[in-house]
């Protein structure tokens, strides 16, 4: 999950995956915030995030880079962003 002031940075993102690549665990989801009351000052942007994950994709080896993903009210499926 992509939360604002908590976890919005490349450095920390790539940190948290390479971390937890050492424990055998491959990063595959990059969530967006749900739109929920009371949740609001945790919201990145979309665009935000698409920004983000450029900068990730520069770091990262494409293996350690998550999908970028949202829930759609009525989808089946998670939402792929970028």
């Amino acid at each position: 999950m992509l939360l604002k002031d908590i976890n919005d940075k490349a450095e920390q993102l790539c940190a948290l995956h390479e971390k937890l690549f050492t424990f055998n665990i491959m990063p595959y989801y990059l969530h967006l915030l749900d739109k929920a009351a009371g949740t609001a000052h945790f919201d990145v942007s979309e665009q935000q995030a698409i920004q983000l994950m450029e900068e990730i994709k520069k770091t990262l080896p494409g293996y350690l880079v998550p999908k970028l993903v949202k829930e759609q009210p009525g989808m089946p499926n998670k939402t792929i962003i970028a």
